[in-house]
């Protein structure tokens, strides 16, 4: 569809020139070649017509109102004739910017695709970027995780230690009470065992042998 500022010179030009001197190519379009052939034409003839003229008034009596005359037909005729010509121009001109457009939008066409798919592809990496970032951050926050696990784990453990060598430094002075009074207890039983054996011993002592 022709855009408003290619249709508006057209209009103008349509309604500069007469119905019979429209053209129509083709494609339904105005001719723009034959339209210029066209005014070339009319202009050649305006130019015989106003050299004739020039030629019929210089055998008037009022040789100046003649000229003058003639040359504002001409004028008026000629100015008529650049206007066709300009919106002609301004049509060609569009049409070339147009048709250098669409040269132009075909040859950016490859690119605007290679650039979409740059920006697709940039799009995924930066989302694998983020994945990658978002699973080193949970791998990160369990390894941390399991290290105060392990940290707390060694800390208990130690607690435990040295509350049980503590227990044992308060334990010690019974201990050791508790085992000297075990050594006693077997020293004594000891010494009794051989008290009663050596009394045993003593009373069974044999009698001495009776005299001859």
């Amino acid at each position: 569809m022709k855009s408003l500022h290619q249709i508006l010179p057209l209009v103008a030009l349509l309604a500069a020139v007469s119905a019979g001197a429209q053209t129509l190519a083709t494609t339904g379009t105005l001719d723009l070649k034959a339209e210029r052939d066209r005014l070339s034409t009319e202009r050649a003839a305006l130019d015989r017509r106003v050299k004739a003229e020039q030629v019929a008034c210089y055998q008037r009596f009022a040789v100046e109102d003649c000229l003058r005359d003639s040359r504002q037909r001409r004028r008026i005729e000629d100015d008529h004739l650049r206007r066709q010509e300009a919106a002609i121009s301004d049509i060609e001109r569009k049409q070339r910017g147009a048709a250098q457009l669409d040269r132009l939008e075909q040859k950016e066409a490859p690119r605007s695709q290679a650039e979409r798919d740059q920006a697709l592809q940039s799009q995924q990496d930066r989302e694998q970027r983020a994945a990658d970032h978002v699973q080193q951050r949970d791998e990160a926050a369990a390894k941390a995780q399991s290290n105060r696990e392990a940290l707390e784990r060694r800390q208990a453990a130690n607690a435990r230690e040295q509350e049980r060598a503590a227990r044992l430094r308060e334990d010690a002075p019974e201990r050791r009470a508790t085992y000297e009074r075990r050594i006693e207890e077997a020293a004594r039983r000891k010494a009794e065992r051989e008290r009663r054996n050596a009394e045993r011993t003593k009373n069974a002592a044999p009698l001495p042998a009776p005299t001859p």
